[in-house]
């Protein structure tokens, strides 16, 4: 089962978070040759999604980085979104490890 989280992203800044990836006697997981995905989509239901960059920063101690660019932000509605992280195997295999709720804060200063 995923691990829930709840994120914050602030429109016109820069974001990024660590996650780290352990298995259930909680020691971290290799992530040798695993890739990652990442999105915020407004429901369950909706047919579009922006895209985290996400990828394995520490393949022995199981750490993956989640970021998004001020420009990224900048076009993200503010309110409550959805978001999960799902790694996949050098075999295929696909696993939600995180999912939660994201609040996209509003901005004023666009610079």
């Amino acid at each position: 089962m995923a691990a829930y989280s709840e994120l914050t992203l602030e429109q016109y800044s820069n974001f990024s978070t660590t996650i780290n990836v352990d298995d259930a006697s909680g020691n971290p997981i290799n992530l040798y040759g695993y890739t990652v995905a990442s999105q915020i989509r407004k429901s369950y239901y909706s047919t579009t999604a922006t895209n985290f960059t996400a990828s394995v920063t520490g393949v022995a101690n199981g750490e993956i980085t989640i970021s998004m660019t001020a420009a990224n932000t900048a076009n993200m509605t503010a309110g409550r979104a959805l978001f999960d992280v799902v790694i996949t195997a050098p075999d295929s295999i696909k696993t939600r490890v995180v999912e939660g709720i994201v609040v996209i804060l509003p901005g004023v200063t666009q610079v």
